[in-house]
């Protein structure tokens, strides 16, 4: 009996400890996503354009082609890649996070620069076969792949980057829940955002209620304008996260200055307005490190279209 009574003990042993890993798990994956907020806002932003063109009967099979090709980019791809660097060579977790954040940066600059002096981008289209449909949905799905493929590196990145020190499994199992809960999120919320107006032209014409038929119309035009706040929104974060992980990458190699001066400014301002310390601090800190995203990206812009293009341009065929 007592020896019963000790294996029920190590049984509910082990059942503590797997709770508590669990909790542990989903715990980082929530930070890990968190900290990549800036790339997944950018992504929903970004990938709705791909869906654009099409028939309404084509726009959710293309996204669920779009995200099952996400997964695979995280999970198959991404992932084991992830687990080597954390297993073989950690050191260079902190380089590619700071590489990462200059991609970001100049993402996010270029955006700006575009707004600011727009030009025609008709060559790209002009890459498109937009005569036959199916090869255009073919082509703008790969293309969408790509991109993700990008976007997912710098999100497992960035996860892997804020793990604590864990047991391999552990981490295998934090990335994957990010990966899964950050494709999900995104791709959720594109499939909802491309058919937001074919609900709203639906509730204008059919509703029964007045107040029904005037929140179909509201959807319709509001639509255009919510994409493009997202789109703002989205490189907003994109120069934010960037400009923060290049701060924290020149902290790491020695270069602290910026770090400190910016956490010494962020307090001046919360403690003259101790009511929203927290809010300020994080305002103010975000602010600053969009600035040097801002500034870094748009020093990246030549290095990038006149050096960096041409050459895998080059290599690349």
């Amino acid at each position: 009996m007592s020896g019963l009574l000790a294996l029920l003990d190590d049984v509910a042993a082990i059942a503590k400890v797997a709770a508590a890993s669990v909790d542990d798990i989903v715990g980082a994956a929530a930070k890990a996503g968190a900290k990549a907020a800036g790339v997944v806002i950018d992504d929903a932003a970004v990938t709705p354009t791909y869906a654009t063109g099409f028939s309404a009967d084509r726009e959710l099979p293309i996204i669920w082609r779009i995200a099952k090709g996400s997964l695979k980019n995280k999970l198959l791809i991404l992932l084991p890649i992830a687990l080597l660097l954390s297993v073989f060579l950690p050191s260079a977790i902190v380089p590619l996070l700071t590489l990462g954040g200059a991609y970001l940066c100049f993402e996010g600059a270029e955006k700006v620069f575009h707004a600011l002096a727009p030009h025609a981008d008709d060559h790209v289209e002009a890459d498109f076969d937009v005569a036959d449909p199916a090869h255009l949905e073919e082509q703008k799905v790969a293309g969408a792949i790509k991109t993700d493929f990008i976007l997912s590196a710098e999100i497992m990145t960035i996860a892997l980057g804020t793990l604590p020190d864990s047991a391999l499994w552990v981490e295998a199992a934090t990335l994957a829940i990010v990966a899964v809960m950050i494709t999900l999120l995104v791709y959720g919320s594109v499939a909802l955002i491309v058919k937001m107006d074919d609900i709203g032209l639906y509730l204008a014409r059919t509703a029964y209620w007045r107040w029904a038929r005037a929140l179909g119309r509201g959807l319709v035009l509001a639509m255009p304008k919510f994409l493009t706040f997202l789109a703002t929104l989205g490189t907003a974060a994109m120069l934010w996260v960037g400009g923060s992980m290049l701060v924290h990458g020149a902290e790491v190699f020695g270069f602290a200055a910026p770090a400190h001066a910016f956490e010494h400014w962020a307090e001046i301002a919360a403690h003259a307005i101790p009511m929203a310390e927290g809010l300020v601090t994080w305002a103010v800190k975000a602010t600053l490190d969009g600035v040097v995203g801002l500034i870094a990206g748009l020093a990246l812009i030549p290095l990038a279209t006149r050096v960096i293009g041409p050459l895998i341009a080059r290599f690349g065929k």
